[in-house]
């Protein structure tokens, strides 16, 4: 290790660095290069992967197992049961009080997860309206009913800047509803990003090709790790009482094949074909932010590089 990637992460003007968010697709690596940055930097780990709150999602989550964090302490893993929810404002909430905490005690805080409203609440100045569960239930009560189309096409109509940006239910099922409530389109309420504190994001991407064949290869790990059981297990702790648990990535798929309406084999193809949209739309997100300096997970230095981004080393440049 060089001593350019030891030590306290300091910023540029020799500044104390507050936040790091190591962020990007689903499969490129993020929480592996998050505990390579604590071990170098002094660091604990925030989580901003929405499905990752739940205690029992574990293999079809990807959470890395206690026994493999290395001894790094990680926040805002397994506080929901399966049958709850949360809004990114709470989040927001949780993810600034974790983010606060570790800064007192003289650690470095590195947010990592590739939910990226998720993360723009926890650094950047953002608010959000409030919401109505008598709203927000019936647009659930519509999407359950009609599926995505209808209502797709409502918020194109009301607010066409959201429905460019998004496309899964629970989104649009929120901006139909802070449109209903206040009037305004949800995109309003997305304001010129500013960091709420000096914070360095680091985006991870690579060969789209290699991509897809790190999804199909981790789904099918997963499936051999016992996600059915673990989908299982979770039905009498309310999995498909939960407007959020039960819708995803893997986890609504073999439900199905509990149901009986599918195969093993078919909830593992549909599972990896929803896992690459998806992080293709992480990918869309997170590129539209000119602020990531993105490194290629494939590099062989990738703990040293993004370690010398975090501590503005002369000549560090993004892959």
């Amino acid at each position: 290790m060089s001593a350019a990637d030891s030590g306290p992460a300091t910023a540029r003007e020799g500044r104390a660095l507050p936040v790091v968010a190591v962020v990007g697709p689903t499969g490129s690596g993020k929480s592996e290069l998050a505990l390579q940055l604590a071990e170098r930097l002094n660091g604990e780990a925030v989580n901003a992967d929405s499905m990752q709150f739940y205690r029992g999602m574990d293999i079809g989550t990807a959470k890395v197992p206690p026994s493999e964090r290395r001894g790094i302490p990680h926040h805002l893993l397994d506080f929901l049961t399966v049958r709850q929810d949360t809004t990114v404002a709470e989040f927001q909430s949780l993810a600034r009080a974790a983010i606060a905490d570790i800064q007192s005690r003289g650690k470095l805080p590195i947010l990592v997860g590739g939910s990226g409203l998720y993360v723009r609440a926890a650094v950047d100045v953002l608010d959000f309206p409030g919401t109505d569960a008598d709203v927000r239930a019936r647009l659930e009560d519509e999407l359950d009913a009609g599926g995505l189309a209808p209502l797709a096409a409502r918020l194109a109509l009301v607010d066409p800047v959201s429905a460019a940006r998004i496309g899964d239910g629970r989104r649009i099922v929120r901006a139909l509803e802070v449109q209903e409530l206040t009037g305004r389109p949800f995109s309003s309420f997305m304001p010129a990003r500013e960091y709420v504190q000096p914070t360095v994001q680091i985006g991870l991407n690579g060969d789209r090709a290699e991509l897809h064949r790190r999804l199909a290869s981790r789904v099918r790990g997963m499936v051999d790790a016992g996600l059915q059981a673990e989908v299982e297990a979770l039905i009498p702790q309310g999995l498909r009482e939960g407007r959020t648990a039960r819708k995803a990535l893997g986890y609504r798929q073999f439900l199905r094949v509990i149901d009986g309406v599918s195969t093993v084999a078919e909830a593992a193809d549909d599972t990896i074909t929803a896992t690459r949209q998806f992080a293709r739309r992480q990918l869309t997100w997170f590129r539209a932010d000119p602020r990531v300096q993105w490194l290629d997970w494939d590099r062989p230095d990738l703990g040293g590089a993004a370690a010398r981004l975090v501590n503005g080393a002369p000549g560090a440049t993004p892959a």
